[in-house]
């Protein structure tokens, strides 16, 4: 199997401190994507999102800093045992928050839709949501 890399950079109009939040509490990233999530919020934990569409754990959990978590999709082509790496870093700028996402080891033929998934689901939620 072949894997690749998403990478994304994104300038959210908040803080840190908010955009940390939309991923790691449970329920204001319900609210922000519309959907069930469960989340323990601590290095170790464990999520499913979207009725377990997406499950995996937190790695690495620094506040406001950085995101290192392990994601398996529920996609066609993505191995059940297969795990990515998801890094969300946070650095404020002057017109809110820049976010440097990466995902590694993502099976090539799920790269397009995952990619989309991503802008569709998160990026564009969490804009909508800031507005």
């Amino acid at each position: 199997m072949q894997f690749t890399t998403i990478t994304e950079e994104i300038i959210f109009p908040t803080t840190p401190e908010e955009l940390y939040s939309i991923f790691m509490n449970p329920k204001i990233h319900a609210e922000v994507i519309d959907d069930k999530v469960e989340m323990d919020p601590v290095e170790g934990g464990h999520f499913s999102i979207f009725e377990d569409y997406c499950i995996g754990s937190n790695i690495t959990l620094i506040p406001n800093e950085k995101i290192v978590q392990e994601w398996n999709f529920d996609e066609d082509g993505w191995d059940e045992e297969h795990f990515s790496i998801c890094t969300f870093e946070f650095e404020k700028v002057e017109n809110g928050t820049k976010m440097t996402f990466t995902q590694e080891e993502v099976p090539e033929e799920c790269h397009e839709a995952l990619k989309h998934g991503w802008k569709e689901y998160y990026w564009d939620t969490i804009l909508d949501a800031l507005d």
